[in-house]
């Protein structure tokens, strides 16, 4: 008889004390806890008891000290509970970012580029022949000469155009970007977790700009019967809500958040699992979550047609696999002339990051 035989699931990294360690692990819970820090220690606190985390020398008592002395904890003196800091939520965003953008730089990605040509402003590992028209100083002077010693030998030097060699350079535009994550209730429905992989990537891509790309812009809203911008100090905080799902308000929010930044490229990130189902009508909503309602669908194409003629490029993340809501995307996204991917929630960040990074950067030759 076919069948399979399940085994108890055995962890073969499981941190053994230290503050280091339990605090990657503190962070992590954070995220799936909306930063209660309460309800994260009281996590930590159940696997201490199941995996043996800490030993005799360092306990939980000690961790949360240290936490408290290191200013990732503040104790609420009203309700005796503890909150976490400004260093807390700033430490939860670079976890991401290192959790996320480290796996796309290993894997190769977010180095596809486009010919432009002009003078670039930041070198790159890339190395070609010379040809006419490159700018003196892109010429890698040191491989330049090895490679004449190599093609001439060394006892009566010369050095012949072949033997140049430069250094490509990337010229990298300015960008303004609304990411729009979808809050609907079915962004926890069917047993699986969906908003917290897209909360990591907010911070990841948020954290990524601020440290990286200074210069750029990113914005981000949420929409479920409404929608509204969110800070970055709030995403820790994020959650799912009752809520049906209003693409059009989205759009609509982005769209006017972009208007008012003074960058030429724009563009919307949005990650939703599901079909448009709400509309708002003065104080009213128009909700049908049966199936695709034909109202909702044509005034959310309208407004991805309006996208298109002031130049904004919608990249959807589809995180659903029904095929009939890939078809929507598949519609949306020809009606706005951008792109789709559906992604798993594992595979998000990678693709945000490939995108965002492959639309700002273009290699000079």
């Amino acid at each position: 008889m076919r069948g399979f035989g399940f085994s108890k699931f055995k962890p073969n990294q499981i941190p053994k004390g230290g503050f280091e360690e339990l605090l990657k692990l503190f962070l992590e819970l954070l995220n799936y806890t909306s930063g209660d820090a309460g309800e994260a220690l009281a996590w930590l606190n159940e696997l201490d008891k199941q995996y043996n985390l800490t030993n005799d020398d360092y306990g939980m008592g000690d961790f949360i000290d240290e936490l408290k002395q290191k200013g990732y904890l503040d104790e609420d003196k009203q309700s005796g509970g503890f909150n976490i800091t400004a260093k807390t939520e700033q430490s939860i965003r670079q976890s991401a970012l290192e959790e996320i953008f480290g796996k796309l730089k290993k894997s190769g990605k977010g180095n596809h580029r486009t010919p432009q040509s002009g003078q670039g402003d930041e070198k790159n590992a890339e190395r070609r022949e010379f040809e006419f028209g490159d700018s003196l100083d892109q010429i890698d002077m040191t491989q330049s000469i090895h490679n004449a010693q190599v093609n001439h030998g060394i006892n009566d030097f010369m050095m012949t155009e072949r033997d140049l060699e430069v250094e490509e350079m990337d010229y990298k535009t300015l960008t303004s970007t609304v990411l729009m994550i979808d809050i609907s209730h079915s962004m926890i429905l069917y047993g699986e977790d969906r908003i917290t992989p897209a909360k990591k990537v907010a911070m990841a891509l948020a954290e990524l700009i601020r440290t990286k790309y200074p210069k750029d812009t990113l914005d981000i809203v949420v929409f479920g019967n409404d929608a509204w911008p969110i800070t970055l100090q709030d995403l820790p905080y994020l959650q799912v809500g009752p809520y049906h799902t209003n693409t059009y308000a989205g759009l609509e929010l982005a769209t006017d958040l972009l208007r008012r930044r003074k960058t030429h490229n724009k563009q919307i990130f949005m990650i939703t699992d599901g079909k448009p189902t709400c509309l708002k009508e003065g104080t009213k909503y128009y909700k049908n979550s049966i199936g695709l309602d034909r109202k909702v669908v044509n005034k959310t194409l309208n407004m991805a047609a309006q996208c298109k003629r002031l130049k904004i490029p919608i990249t959807t993340f589809m995180i659903a696999k029904d095929p009939y809501l890939q078809q929507f995307v598949r519609k949306f996204t020809e009606t706005n002339g951008g792109k789709a991917f559906y992604s798993s929630l594992n595979g998000l960040g990678e693709y945000i990051f490939e995108d965002y990074i492959r639309n700002r950067r273009k290699t000079v030759r």
